[in-house]
């Protein structure tokens, strides 16, 4: 049984601007955040990595990615894999594709066992992937329910540059979430950390999240199962979007998911706007400097093959 990360990267990434935002190199010696997701990921445990990608970008990805570091984890038994989401089976007019929730859903011939959800372009930390190993080492096949998320804490995973979406989560006392609220336009002011539609401030301590999901099989069947259901009421069939979070959230209003939250306090990084970018290149330097990360990227592990 393999024990999964599966990275969505198929995203336009339309704030962004021109390029591919996924694809943007921010280490010394020209990593992008993946590398050092992959990296964190197989250190803690993983053996598998499939890339949720569109079909367009798939010759620049192979050449940024594939040729660079699939050597390099295939000599470390890790098992490598694509699936695409391109925009089929759409209305006409749709330039986009369904959103994370089908991401997951065209991954389902490629996954035998649990697996964590990321995104390709948001950086969660070591801690954040030896919890989520740790956690799906746990899985048990009987038991397709039991699912895991890692939270954030807002005041990690806010930019500088502008509004972002956050996930804002809600637990019960033993941990376990009871709903994700997902928010648009949070932004940092010298207030505090705000809602920039309704003014409403946001705690900064509150856990979020980020799509790191740690999922089962059976949870790609639920949302399958959901998505005729989300066809069918679309507000917008242009823009609107099969979330991941959003669908986690009606599993869990029908008490068929458990949901356990680990909270990390790890500092996100990402590239949401172009500004971004200079301090998240500062950060990875740093990391390096200081020798979280090798030189050599992926020089630091050792695994029997």
């Amino acid at each position: 049984m393999d024990i999964t990360l599966v990275i969505l990267a198929a995203g336009i990434g339309s704030r962004y601007g021109a390029g591919i935002k996924q694809l943007e190199k921010v280490g010394p010696d020209g990593e992008i955040i993946m590398d050092f997701s992959i990296h964190d990921a197989v250190q803690a445990g993983f053996n598998k990595v499939i890339f949720v990608i569109r079909h367009a970008i798939f010759d620049e990805f192979q050449q940024v990615i594939g040729s660079r570091l699939e050597p390099k984890l295939r000599a470390l038994g890790v098992k490598w894999d694509y699936a695409f989401q391109d925009v089929t089976d759409v209305p006409a007019g749709r330039t986009k594709p369904w959103g994370t929730g089908q991401a997951i859903m065209v991954c389902k011939d490629l996954l035998d066992g649990p697996f964590a959800v990321i995104n390709a372009d948001d950086y969660y930390g070591k801690d954040a992937f030896a919890a989520a190993y740790g956690f799906l080492s746990g899985y048990e096949p009987s038991d397709q329910s039991r699912c895991g998320m890692i939270g954030f804490e807002l005041k990690n995973t806010l930019s500088e540059a502008g509004g972002v979406t956050r996930g804002l989560c809600a637990m019960n006392a033993d941990g376990y979430l009871t709903s994700v609220s997902e928010t648009k336009h949070v932004v940092k002011t010298p207030e505090g950390v705000l809602q920039k539609d309704t003014m409403r401030p946001l705690d900064p301590d509150c856990l979020v999240s980020m799509n790191m999901w740690l999922l089962t099989p059976g949870c790609v069947r639920m949302l399958e199962e959901g998505f005729p259901a989300f066809r069918d009421g679309m507000k917008d069939p242009l823009d609107d979007e099969y979330l991941l979070p959003d669908a986690v959230d009606r599993l869990l209003a029908e008490k068929r998911l458990t949901v356990k939250v680990l909270p990390s306090d790890d500092q996100w990084y990402g590239i949401t706007f172009h500004e971004d970018r200079a301090p998240v290149v500062a950060a990875f330097r740093d990391l390096v400097d200081r020798g979280v990360y090798a030189r050599d990227l992926f020089s630091d592990i050792q695994r029997d093959v």
